[in-house]
């Protein structure tokens, strides 16, 4: 054996820096596993493969803890219609929580279905009909409103106040079947990332405190956590993207030169 070869010490680099990067985000972000982890930092410039990032993700023991759910018995599913644009189509949805109190608080989730943004969160101990009609007249002064709203039936959804609301509006309530929360499944999956990674992250000392860090929680969902079903990018970046190839894609001409199918018939 050569002499280099028997007294050869690694030189490999152990990615200190690296690793307490990751230390620091699963801190902060525990329900993120490493392609998430992966997914922020490349956001923050560093350029690292996906496979460093589970080695060392694995090497220091950050696997996420796997909650797990009842079974329950398995149906036929139908695919649920995506829709092609923005204000098409959203979906809106109730979560209840605990306070510390423990008073029971409430949440309002509106989601929209084609760039998967949470539009609003809204929180309280009680929210009957007419304040889901006054939390949608919000959203229409700052995006206009949809051609439908899916929902179930829930007494809120379900009420006059709401029916009223939407035929002076001309929107669509789409009621769900009872019993098919997966025809809803735009929300229901926001729900289960909400719950997961926010309800079940804090104690809410008081409905002031369950309102802000709701709404910071948001505001990250939307603009800084990656989505899985949007190529790995936030909603906001992927509507931004969205809007910006609508207007640069040039609007069909029906009026086609040349075509016979214009030419007055003599």
């Amino acid at each position: 054996m050569h002499r280099s070869t028997w007294r050869y010490g690694s030189r490999r680099n152990e990615n200190v820096d690296l690793r307490e990067r990751i230390r620091e985000i699963a801190a902060t972000r525990r329900r993120f596993g490493y392609r998430r982890i992966h997914d922020l930092l490349r956001r923050e410039g560093l350029v690292v493969n996906h496979k460093r990032v589970h080695r060392l993700y694995r090497l220091d023991g950050l696997a996420v803890r796997i909650r797990r759910r009842k079974r329950v018995a398995a149906g036929e599913r139908r695919a649920m219609a995506v829709p092609t644009g923005a204000n098409e189509r959203w979906s809106m949805d109730f979560v209840q929580d605990t306070l510390t109190d423990p008073r029971t608080f409430r949440t309002l989730n509106v989601v929209g279905d084609f760039t998967r943004e949470c539009l609003v969160i809204e929180v309280d101990t009680s929210l009957p009909g007419a304040r889901v009609a006054r939390v949608l007249d919000r959203l229409a002064v700052v995006r206009g409103l949809p051609k439908a709203i899916v929902m179930d039936n829930g007494p809120e959804f379900a009420g006059r106040v709401l029916d009223a609301w939407a035929y002076e509006r001309g929107v669509r309530l789409e009621f769900i079947r009872p019993g098919k929360p997966v025809e809803n499944a735009f929300v229901e999956s926001f729900n289960g990332r909400f719950r997961d990674e926010c309800l079940n992250e804090h104690w809410f000392t008081g409905l002031a405190d369950a309102r802000f860090t709701i709404e910071c929680w948001r505001r990250d969902y939307n603009h800084v956590r990656p989505h899985g079903s949007l190529g790995r990018i936030p909603p906001v970046e992927f509507a931004e993207r969205a809007a910006a190839l609508r207007s640069a894609t040039p609007p069909y001409d029906l009026q086609l030169e040349g075509d016979p199918m214009n030419e007055k018939v003599s």
